[in-house]
This record gives structure tokens, sequence and C-alpha cells, in this order.
């Protein structure tokens, strides 16, 4: 059934007609038979109408929809995968770059070097690096957009061997609010290049990425270790001292959930509640073996599918619990260390577990993400212990309060403990939460760096940074 966009999402027809005489790609307006597609992004919860979706094929198209934007007064969004949790790709009313289109990826396998558009998802840019055994660290869900884990910061399977997302950039292409267009590297606009590496989204749009290969399987050991879910005091307990010396090859995420109906998982397994630990042994296989081998051997695991399989493989991983279109509602913080008390309170909060697609996903992060000094990136958070990302999640609308509520009262017990919070795992949480995902110090720095490129604050459809008065 088609949409019905308020009144106000409309775009004046002489504006219209001007855009579509200088535009190469799709324009989609609200009359469109295909607009409430195009309109849909990965969080089914999120319902907008923007008066229009300006699917871009380049630079110029992008300086083109935003001059017709600016000069109709209307509100910009910028979707590259959209895939954000709280939908900040969409805007009531507005106008929204969509960069889908804008999915080139060109490896230099001589030079160890990437270029990728800012349509690029995830899963597509590993497919190109893997081909030469090399891989940009990013992400864990194959659909996420490039630009928008990039201009965040980037976690994933990938950070404690060689850092974020971010760590691998070496010049961004940006088209500035008033239409300029400006490429950013540590030689060229070092400012800006520091504050696109976490706080990229509020200075313009970036339409292009260089970033910097590192040689990665194309076989890493990896997959998940399950347990029952009432065990998941001890299994914590066990699993905060064992990575306390383990190398930067290896990096676990910690899950509670229940247990998903995949091919891989016995029957009489799905829909068990279990606490899983997911590794990946970015390294020699057989050290890796002997460095998984005391996880291995803990307790009675319910399942072990930890083996040695492509890169590729283990990517796509989450890729079935975390569906286009379905319900999410997400809280997230930083947590220095998994104390007794935070396992406590972790482990009470798993067992009211009630929606299938409901989970707590702990990322272990040290290693190569703390050696980038604290102040070298605008992306905050390079000491702490662990991100946790509390999902309260549903196919559709039935349950969903429910779950929010679950999720916020999970991070609520946990407040105590916060040490920050990571910018891509916020909703619409106000301007103390942005603050607390910069810190005091560095939000002023992007203040100030915001006034310059974006002083009207055109690209506020984000974890908005105001310009310094």
């Amino acid at each position: 059934m088609m949409g019905t966009a308020p009144a106000a999402a409309r775009v004046d027809e002489a504006a219209f007609q001007e855009l579509e005489r200088s535009f190469s790609g799709r324009l989609v307006r609200s009359d469109d038979p295909a607009y409430d597609e195009a309109r849909s992004i990965w969080n089914g919860s999120i319902s907008r109408f923007p008066a229009l979706i300006a699917y871009c094929t380049g630079v110029a198209d992008v300086v083109a929809a935003l001059e017709c934007a600016t000069r109709g007064g209307l509100p910009v969004a910028v979707r590259s995968g959209g895939h954000s949790f709280p939908g900040q790709s969409l805007c009531d009313g507005g106008l929204v770059i969509d960069l889908s289109a804008m999915n080139g990826i060109r490896v230099d396998p001589v030079n160890h070097t990437v270029r990728a558009q800012a349509g690029v998802l995830l899963g597509a840019l590993d497919r190109e690096t893997q081909h030469f055994g090399m891989a940009v660290p990013a992400g864990i869900v194959t659909h996420t957009g490039l630009a928008g884990l990039t201009l965040g910061g980037g976690i994933g399977w990938l950070m404690r061997k060689y850092g974020l997302t971010v760590d691998q950039l070496l010049s961004a292409d940006m088209v500035t609010a008033d239409g300029g267009f400006v490429t950013a590297s540590e030689n060229h606009e070092p400012e800006l290049f520091w504050g696109l590496r976490g706080a990229g989204t509020n200075f313009g749009v970036v339409t292009e990425f260089e970033f910097r290969l590192n040689p990665v399987g194309p076989t890493v050991l990896a997959g998940p270790i399950l347990w029952p879910l009432e065990e998941a005091p001890h299994v914590l307990a066990f699993y905060r001292d064992w990575i306390t010396d383990v190398p930067d090859e290896l990096t676990t995420i910690v899950v509670h959930r229940k247990a998903p109906p995949l091919p891989s998982i016995p029957p009489d397994l799905h829909g068990r509640p279990v606490i899983a630990v997911i590794s990946c042994y970015a390294g020699d296989i057989e050290t890796g073996e002997e460095v998984l081998r005391p996880l291995r051997k803990f307790g009675t695991p319910l399942l072990d599918l930890c083996a040695p399989k492509p890169f590729l493989q283990h990517q796509s991983m989450f890729d079935p619990s975390f569906r286009p279109g379905w319900w999410y509602y997400v809280r997230s913080c930083d947590i220095e260390r998994l104390d007794d008390e935070v396992i406590g309170i972790s482990a009470a909060h798993a067992l009211q577990l009630t929606s299938p697609l409901s989970t707590c996903n702990i990322f272990h992060l040290g290693g190569a993400v703390a050696r980038v000094g604290e102040d070298e990136t605008a992306c905050s958070g390079r000491g702490v212990g662990h991100t946790f990302n509390i999902n309260g999640n549903c196919f559709d609308a039935e349950g969903f309060d429910e779950e929010r509520a679950w999720a916020r009262s999970w991070w609520s017990a946990l407040e105590p403990y916060h040490a920050g919070v990571y910018v891509n795992f916020l909703m619409d949480e106000g301007e103390a939460r942005v603050e607390q995902a910069y810190g005091a110090d560095k939000l002023r720095r992007l203040r100030l760096l915001k006034k310059e490129y974006d002083p009207g604050n055109v690209f506020r459809s984000n974890q908005n940074i105001s310009p310094a008065a």
C-alpha cells in the first residue's frame, strides 16, 4: 500500500524542473509509484516522508540536489546504506541525497589501497578486496553502508589487529554545504580530515574514500561457541580473565540472545536462550587454535562452530539476524571493564529476553584501536575495554514497546559504569549524549570545524554538532 505523504512534503514545481534538467540520476517524488519503496530503510520502525529522493550518479548530481534543497529551504538527509538505527538517512518534507548508485570500487594491489564511492556496501568492498587477499576493517553486517560506518568510526572483526575503519582512511572527497568540493587528508585540510574520522556526517557529503588495505585471510579461524544463558555469569567471568592477554589477531563479541533458526544450528537449540562468544582470529590458524583452546574447553558448550572458514563467510554471519525491514531499537554504552557488578547486571537482564530478535552484543576493544591516540581522530573511546550494544528488536510493531523498555532497563542499570558511547550506536538521544560520544574538548573543536564548513547546519540529520557561536 502506498504511503500518504504529509502536505508539506512537496517540492516547488519550478525548482524540481530546474533540478531535473541538470540531474543525470533518478528523482522520486511523493506521487511516484516507487515512492514507498524508495523511502524505506533498514530499520522498519522508521517511517518518514521526504519531499524528494535524488539518486545521484556522481558529484555533479550531489551538488545539483544540494543547491535545489538550499534554494527551496528544504531539510537535507544523506543516505548511503540507510543502515543507521535512528533512521537519519530520511527526513520529513525534505530532500534525500541518495548515494546508492555511486558504488564504484577500485583496488590498487600494488600500493595496497582501495578507492570506494560513498554508496558502497560493506559486502561489496569485502568481495573486491578479498580477491587480492586484503581487507579494510569494516563492520559486522555486509549490507551496512560504508560511508556512515566510516564517518562514525567503524568497529568490526579486524579492529583489534588493524584498528577502526577510520584508522585506514587516507583521504576523502567531500561536497560542502555551499556546493564546493574538497579533498581532505593528513596533508591537505588536515583539520577537516581529523573531524571526518568520527563526526564526518556533520560537515558535508562525502562522495569517495581512499583506504589503506591490510593482508587478511582469505581463511580465518572464526565462529561462535554457545553455552546455556543460565551460565552467563560464569562464562562472562571466565571471558573477562581470558581476554586480558589474548593477541591482537583475536577480536571477540559476546552475544546474549535466543539461538536463531539457522541451518548451522541444530533444531533442538532453535529459540533456546544462549550466551555465545564469537571469535575471529585473523592470523595463523594453528596459533589461533592454541589461543582459543581455553575458551573451547570452558564449561560444557552447547555448540562449537568455531572453525577455519573464508573471511567473507564469517563477515556475513550476522546478516540473517539483522534483515532489512525488521524493527530495531538500540541503547549503547562503553564500559571500562567487565567487573562483577557489570556481569551480574548483564546476566540478570539477559534472562528477561523475550523476542527472538533481541540481543546484547559486547564488543571487546583494545589492541590496535587503543594504540591510536585519543586526540588523533574525532572518534573517541580509544581506551575503553568494551562497547555494549543492547538491541530491543522485533519483526514488526507487535511487542516493540516491551523490547525497547527491556533495552532501556539494561542500559539504565549499567549507568554507573558508563564510560562514553560509540556514536554509530546512538538513537536520537539529544545533545548531552552527543557530547558523551566526543567529550567536551573534542566537541568544542568540532563545533569550530562545523562553523567553517557548515555554518547554517544544513547537515543536521545526524548526531548533530551545532556550529560554534
